[in-house]
């Protein structure tokens, strides 16, 4: 374990680093006081690889009035677009024949026809704990706004961001990809990504990428 508590943001799909970085951890907190703002990125993004490259799935969001202040708890979707079907058209199109895509495909779509769902941290954690429970990962994960404590190893926008993160204890493992052979290997992608290729054997790749 690298730290006994790691705190991170909300995440949409969150990355392959995300998850690695999640289980280098005894337990995960994901932050949900976090601050709204404009490098605010993992929460309403991700990464896949389709047949033209990497493709960003953004989840609009309806942003604060008059540039208030808003945790991102209280984020709310925006149906601007029609998100989730052009979403779930991407998915399928990238990994529609990939090994393990039928699998979760049902539940997955489930979540994303579900309109009930309003909330950018819960339509998150939605997708999280049906990817904990497919891949049968081994995270203590828990959601908090609260205080935490000055030893928890803070990771909030700083692990599965736009841009490259910095941090020394994940490294990146190749691992193949459905359009590898078109455009090489890719890291950093979504966990989907990883998930759609290798299903549960996923977590040996994960753990692979935990520096010792």
């Amino acid at each position: 374990m690298i730290s006994r508590e790691g705190i991170f943001s909300s995440a949409y799909a969150g990355s392959v680093r995300y998850y690695a970085a999640m289980l280098a951890c005894e337990r995960a907190v994901i932050n949900t006081g976090e601050r709204y703002h404009k490098t605010y990125w993992s929460g309403h993004h991700c990464r896949i690889i389709g047949a033209n490259g990497v493709q960003t799935l953004t989840i609009p969001v309806l942003k604060p009035v008059g540039g208030s202040v808003i945790a991102s708890n209280d984020l709310l979707i925006s149906e601007h677009g029609d998100w989730r079907r052009v979403h779930w058209g991407a998915l399928f199109s990238a990994y529609g024949k990939s090994p393990f895509f039928d699998y979760i495909a049902d539940d997955l779509r489930a979540i994303y026809d579900n309109h009930d769902i309003t909330r950018l941290v819960e339509f998150n954690e939605a997708v999280h704990n049906l990817i904990v429970d497919f891949l049968d990962l081994p995270l203590s994960v828990t959601q908090s706004e609260s205080a935490f404590s000055a030893d928890s190893l803070d990771l909030c926008g700083k692990v599965g961001s736009k841009h490259s993160d910095n941090i020394t204890f994940i490294k990146d493992v190749p691992y193949w990809q459905v359009w590898r052979d078109r455009y090489g290997f890719i890291p950093d992608m979504s966990i989907l990504d990883l998930l759609m290729t290798h299903g549960r054997e996923s977590i040996l790749i994960l753990n692979q990428m935990i520096a010792e």
